[in-house]
């Protein structure tokens, strides 16, 4: 059998190596695509916009427009069209999750994909670096929603690791309550220390790790959510969807906890990482997910990482890892139980003979039926 000319490029199919039509001369310069030349595969679980994705790609591969920039916004505005003045779209696409664009101008290509969630990509590929710069920076003038410290809602990003995507952060704007008007729904001991945590500052900051535990009902969601608005001008909080796989994935971890800087350089300078419900990973037989959150909060990986972790759970304290709880680990380290009687009766506005939850006191108030004789247990989140 004959080998063909070491002048002809190659490309995989089927598991079969098959010569290309095309040669490379001796003298076709240094462009790496002229040499490694691409292929697109594409199946049954391809989408119309996935298409887009990889034909907004084909100027930059082949050359012909080298120099690429891209922005990600949080939040924009519902009728920012993300589209600079004499673009002439060539391709749009309309799914459940995405809405995605292909345009094209004097020297430029851009593809713009906006989330149902109310974030955005958008990338832009030009025949000279400044070009791309300055079609990006007009599609997207005016584009983010700008947050405000005055109404009562606060911008939440939400993680999650996608199959299709990878790690990806989607960003909405929930209502949260001041904390002066919720304070009377926790306990005397609870209400001061949630007091203190409300008034930490950037200066005041020890500790990378804030524990409420409880149990469930009894408003750490609400206190988390209120913490969001009280720090929201300097801090951003961001929920983990998915905390086990979080910590079980280094990739992810990294994506979640170092990747995020470069999608909002105006934004708050420190984040606050929301994690729900994570009585596995903190219990005393936790493994390597909870050495992995260790790290991230005072090891080498949150080394000078401006990160703060707030975790809930329901787990009692004695059957928390030693390494949670230590000193100087905790900016916070918050018990949040019942309402005693006379705190419940005072907010219910009638005599009660036991203690309550935050959730059972709201459901009494509701006209609903509650069994306070029950133990508490898996409940509604507040």
């Amino acid at each position: 059998m004959a080998w063909p000319s070491p002048h002809h490029r190659f490309v995989t199919h089927s598991g079969q190596a098959i010569p290309r039509l095309a040669a490379v001369s001796g003298s076709a310069g240094l462009d790496p695509a002229r040499l490694l030349p691409p292929v697109l595969g594409t199946d049954d679980t391809d989408t119309p916009a996935d298409m887009i994705d990889a034909l907004a790609l084909a100027p930059f591969t082949a050359g012909t427009q080298p120099y690429a920039s891209t922005t990600r916004l949080s939040e924009v505005r519902p009728d920012t069209p993300l589209l600079p003045p004499g673009a002439t779209v060539l391709r749009r696409a309309a799914e459940p999750d995405r809405d995605a664009c292909l345009a094209a101008g004097d020297g430029w290509t851009i593809r713009v994909v906006r989330w149902r969630s109310g974030g955005a990509e958008v990338s832009v590929t030009a025949v000279a670096e400044d070009l791309a710069r300055s079609v990006l920076a007009q599609a997207t003038k005016d584009a983010a929603v700008e947050q405000s410290t005055v109404d009562e809602a606060v911008s939440m990003g939400f993680w999650h690791r996608s199959p299709r995507r990878g790690p990806h952060r989607a960003a909405r704007r929930l209502s949260a309550t001041p904390w002066a008007d919720i304070r009377a729904n926790y306990p005397p001991a609870a209400g001061t220390a949630l007091d203190r945590l409300m008034a930490v500052t950037p200066d005041t900051v020890h500790g990378h790790l804030i524990l409420l535990h409880g149990a469930a009902g009894t408003g750490k969601t609400t206190a988390l959510r209120t913490l969001a608005r009280e720090w929201r001008s300097w801090c951003q909080a961001d929920c983990v969807l998915d905390p086990e796989t979080l910590f079980s994935e280094p990739g992810y971890l990294m994506d979640v906890a170092i990747g995020y800087d470069d999608e909002d350089e105006d934004g708050p300078p420190w984040r606050l990482l929301l994690l729900e419900d994570c009585d596995e990973l903190i219990r005393s037989q936790a493994g390597q997910p909870l050495s992995r959150l260790l790290n991230l909060t005072d090891g080498m990986l949150g080394q000078g990482r401006k990160v703060l972790v707030a975790i809930t759970t329901n787990e009692d304290l004695r059957q928390l890892h030693p390494a949670v709880v230590r000193p100087g680990r905790c900016l916070a380290h918050i018990e949040i139980g019942p309402l005693a009687p006379a705190e419940a009766s005072t907010l219910l506005g009638r005599p009660v003979a036991m203690p309550l939850t935050l959730a059972e006191l709201f459901a009494l108030r509701n006209g609903q039926v509650v069994d306070t004789r029950a133990e508490t247990g898996t409940g509604q989140y507040l």
